[in-house]
C-alpha cells in the first residue's frame, strides 16, 4: 500500500497577520482623508443645485441639476448673459437662479414687449416668449439686474429690484442631470438687436 503524505499543515502567523491588519487599516485611513480632501475641495470652488420651478425655461427645466464654479467672479467680472444662482434678498436661505440682463450703471426698460438696454433694443434669443410687462430701472454700483429666461413666469428683478453682488454664489455652468440634457449652459451675451440699431 501506498502511504499518503499528509501536506505540511501552515502555522498561523501573528506578526504577519497584524501587519496585514495595519495595512488595511492605514489604506483604508489614507482613502478616507483623500476623499474628505476632494469633498471640501470640490465644494470650495463648486455648487451642485437643483432648478425648481419653471423660470428659467427654454433654457434650465424643473428637476435639472447644474454645475455651478464658485471662482469664477474671485477671478472674473460679472457679464451681461452670466446664469448666476444667488441667495434671495428677501430670504437669504433661499437660493434662486437667474440671468444676468444689467449691470452697474445699466439703465433696464421694458417696453412694447421688447427689452432695452441703455437705449439699444435687445436681441434675446433665448426667451421662452416676450414680456408682457413693462417698466424701467437703474442698476446702482454693487449690484445686478436679473431676469428669468421664462420671462412672464419669473420672480426677479422686476418684482424685488436689484441683486446685491455679494449675494450671488456663482456661474451656472452646465447641466449634469438628466443625462440626456447633459451639456453647457447657453450663456448667450445680452447683445443689442441689429433692428434697434441706427
Amino acid at each position: 500500500m501506498e502511504s499518503l503524505e499528509q501536506a505540511p499543515v501552515e502555522q498561523p502567523n501573528p506578526a504577519e497577520d497584524a501587519a496585514q491588519w495595519k495595512r488595511f487599516f492605514v489604506d483604508m485611513a489614507q482613502t478616507l482623508v483623500l476623499a474628505v480632501a476632494l469633498f471640501i475641495g470640490i465644494n470650495a470652488v463648486s455648487a451642485r443645485v437643483r432648478v425648481d420651478g419653471f423660470s428659467m425655461r427654454p433654457t434650465l427645466d424643473d428637476g435639472e441639476f447644474v454645475l455651478v464654479s464658485k471662482l469664477s467672479y474671485r477671478f472674473g467680472e460679472f457679464k451681461r448673459g452670466d446664469i448666476v444662482v444667488f441667495h434671495f434678498p428677501l430670504d437669504p436661505d433661499e437660493e434662486l437662479i437667474k440671468r444676468v440682463i444689467g449691470l452697474p450703471g445699466d439703465h433696464v426698460r421694458v417696453d412694447g414687449s421688447q427689452l432695452y438696454l441703455n437705449g439699444e433694443l435687445m436681441n434675446e434669443g433665448y426667451i421662452a416668449e416676450a414680456p408682457l410687462y413693462s417698466g424701467e430701472w437703474t442698476v446702482a454700483e454693487g449690484y445686478l439686474f436679473v431676469l428669468g429666461d421664462n420671462r412672464n413666469n419669473s420672480n426677479d428683478s422686476k418684482d424685488w429690484g436689484m441683486l446685491p453682488q455679494e449675494n450671488v454664489v456663482g456661474k451656472a455652468v452646465l447641466i449634469y442631470w438628466p443625462p440626456p440634457m447633459w451639456g453647457t449652459l447657453d450663456l448667450a451675451a445680452v447683445s443689442a438687436s441689429q433692428q434697434g440699431l441706427p
